[in-house]
């Protein structure tokens, strides 16, 4: 499964122990881990203002994330109403890779997932349908 995975996510994973590590861990594992250059850009500075992570742990985590994912460009125009402006480059970044679903704790793009042109769940979420035993993505909404 392609998942790609929002900043919030990262970050959390990287931050602090729980889901998002989990999801982390198991989505290098077993799958394959989509990050986007948004995510990218977004992610050390949450890192060292939000979370008080060292700036050399920001960067390793931007150098490992690189390398160990596929990271992603901007993507095309959605035509998907998202409150801010920064998630629509989330959801078409993940949209144009490919990604068979798209990680977020982010309320607003969780908001439009009916709207959105692949699945968008919360890690919860994700964490479930992993441990289901599905091994398939989620289907889209509208059973696409």
């Amino acid at each position: 499964m392609r998942v790609f995975l929002d900043t919030n996510v990262l970050a959390s994973a990287v931050a602090t122990r729980g889901i998002c590590a989990d999801i982390l861990r198991i989505a290098l594992a077993e799958h394959r881990l989509l990050v986007g250059e948004a995510v990218l850009a977004e992610l050390e500075r949450v890192l060292v203002e939000k979370f008080r992570v060292p700036a050399e742990l920001a960067r390793e985590t931007d150098e490992f994330l690189r390398r160990e994912g596929e990271v992603l460009g901007p993507g095309s125009p959605l035509d998907v109403q998202i409150r801010d402006p920064d998630d629509i480059a989330i959801l078409a970044e993940a949209v144009s890779g490919r990604a068979d679903v798209l990680v977020t704790g982010d309320k607003d793009l969780l908001e439009v997932a009916e709207a959105a042109p692949i699945p968008v769940v919360s890690p919860r979420g994700f964490w479930d349908l992993l441990r289901s035993g599905a091994d398939q993505a989620p289907e889209a909404p509208g059973g696409s």
